[in-house]
């Protein structure tokens, strides 16, 4: 019992020392990144194309609702239950967790239980025989009666407990935590790319839907046109070269349907896919309608630059990556010291089952073991530079990656200004071809012309209306796009994601 005292203590200095031992390898600090003082003085560009709203407005997480379109905010909701892609990211952020867990349990003290019987017969010649070939005449005998079968019967736990002298434990820990976030950062990442992909793939099949609208009712002002010039041209009021010509627009834009309506199939198919359905399952939920998309857009506060860029998810995640590569650093370092280890066991053993259970079928042993590496060639080395480098690589992404933030940002602004000061001019322009078509057929009731300038008019009418649709589809994915660029994700499930 003195000596279990005497390694018992042994053991508790060892686990005070773990307790207040070093951690080798560098401690994580965030790089300091360069930010303007203001949001708008990083800007490329011509200055017509940089605004200047400063207000309390904030886009919301669930940011599609701005749209006030029902089918619309049903296909979000539908993405972020059943995407695929979300799912499997969700998977990664479980794994990553449970990762943690498992560095978490070798802080841990490793404690197994174990029984077995098993029945034996020892050689009548073994090693553990060769005493009896001293005993003379009886070693026959007594050889004879010990390598008789037997059951020998055992049980009993064992425990080890390598203690974190280094800091490999806690590094391990701190790594596997930097993953984990990592994952959860990607897994907002890929919760803003699906919600984003289904509302550029919803504008771009309605816009187009719009556009077969229009381009329909256009060609029926054109077989008007073609009646009208077909008629002129058998009383020698026109020439034939005339109505050649009309037929030729006609079949040009009757050569243009099927194009978009095979647009419109694909694009519906787009969103099957990305809310985990089969083509044709989102038909009836997609058929076109006559009503606009126009809706009014929020003015946009930033805030300040810094926080715009860095709280992007794809930031967070090299960041995270930063994180794990530089506690990686001190995983690798702490290889490279002598590791102690305690460990200890107590079995009962008996080939009496009767017995198995009595103190004096007990064996025990404890105490510590030492690890001490003395040559690799090498290796632990080579995987400590190893590690720096990559924790030096994983710094270079994530200044990438900011710089990168900035560039989209820049982008997406400059593109939804310029989209929405178009927007302005051909929503202008609608009314002046409005107001054109007014005239033309006012005058066409007062008798003044024929019939075909109302219809040029009204083929002018429409073609403004298209250029507004088109303009009007890019400029809600312009507004898709800059609510990516800022990051602005939407909020996880109650249950994390999955």
């Amino acid at each position: 019992m003195t000596a279990v005292r005497k390694v018992s203590a042994l053991a508790l200095s060892f686990a005070m020392v773990s307790m207040g031992g070093c951690m080798v390898g560098p401690d994580f600090a965030p790089p300091e990144t360069a930010a303007p003082q203001d949001w708008s003085s990083w800007r490329s560009g011509d200055p017509s194309l940089i605004t200047s709203e400063d207000g309390d407005v904030r886009i919301p997480a669930d940011w599609w609702t701005l749209f006030d379109d029902p089918v619309l905010d049903k296909l979000e909701q539908q993405a972020l239950a059943a995407s695929p892609d979300l799912e499997t990211a969700a998977l990664h952020y479980a794994q990553a967790r449970v990762q943690v867990q498992g560095a978490s349990s070798a802080a841990a003290p490793q404690i197994n239980a174990s029984a077995e019987m098993t029945r034996n017969r020892q050689s009548e010649y073994g090693a553990s025989t060769r005493l009896f070939d001293a005993l003379g005449p009886d070693r026959d005998s007594l050889a004879k009666l010990l390598s008789q079968p037997f059951t020998l019967y055992r049980g009993g736990f064992d425990a080890a407990w390598e203690i974190d002298l280094w800091g490999k434990v806690r590094r391990s820990i701190e790594q596997a935590g930097a993953q984990a976030t990592q994952q959860e950062a990607l897994l907002d990442l890929t919760r803003l790319s699906v919600t984003s992909e289904v509302a550029r793939a919803y504008f771009d099949l309605r816009t187009m839907q719009r556009q077969i609208s229009l381009s329909e009712n256009d060609i029926a002002l054109l077989k008007d046109r073609v009646g009208l010039v077909s008629a002129r041209v058998e009383g020698g009021l026109e020439d034939h070269s005339t109505l050649e010509k009309e037929r030729a627009e006609l079949n040009a834009m009757l050569g243009a349907l099927p194009a978009l309506k095979a647009g419109e199939a694909m694009q519906i198919n787009r969103l099957a896919v990305l809310l985990g359905k089969h083509p044709g399952e989102l038909n009836n939920e997609l058929q076109a309608r006559d009503d606009s998309m126009a809706s009014d857009l929020p003015d946009l506060s930033l805030g300040m630059p810094s926080q715009v860029a860095l709280n992007r998810p794809d930031v967070r995640a090299a960041l995270a990556q930063l994180h794990a590569a530089t506690a990686g650093i001190g995983v690798a370092t702490a290889d490279l010291y002598p590791g102690i280890r305690l460990g200890g066991g107590f079995n009962l053993e008996s080939y009496r089952s009767e017995n198995l259970f009595d103190w004096a079928s007990r064996s025990w042993s404890i105490g510590p073991s030492l690890n001490l590496p003395i040559f690799d060639g090498g290796r632990r080395r080579a995987v400590v530079k190893l590690r720096k480098l990559e924790a030096r690589e994983a710094a270079v992404e994530y200044q990438k990656t900011v710089l990168k933030a900035w560039q989209e940002i820049d982008d997406a602004l400059s593109g939804y200004s310029a989209d929405r000061q178009q927007q302005e001019r051909l929503a202008a322009r609608v009314a002046n071809t409005a107001s054109t078509l007014e005239i033309m057929q006012a005058r066409f009731k007062a008798g003044a012309i024929t019939y075909l300038p109302v219809i040029q008019a009204r083929r002018g009418h429409l073609q403004a209306l298209r250029d507004l649709a088109d303009n009007e589809g890019r400029l809600y994915v312009r507004f898709v796009a800059l609510n990516k660029a800022l990051g602005n994700a939407p909020e996880p499930a109650p249950d994390g994601g999955l």
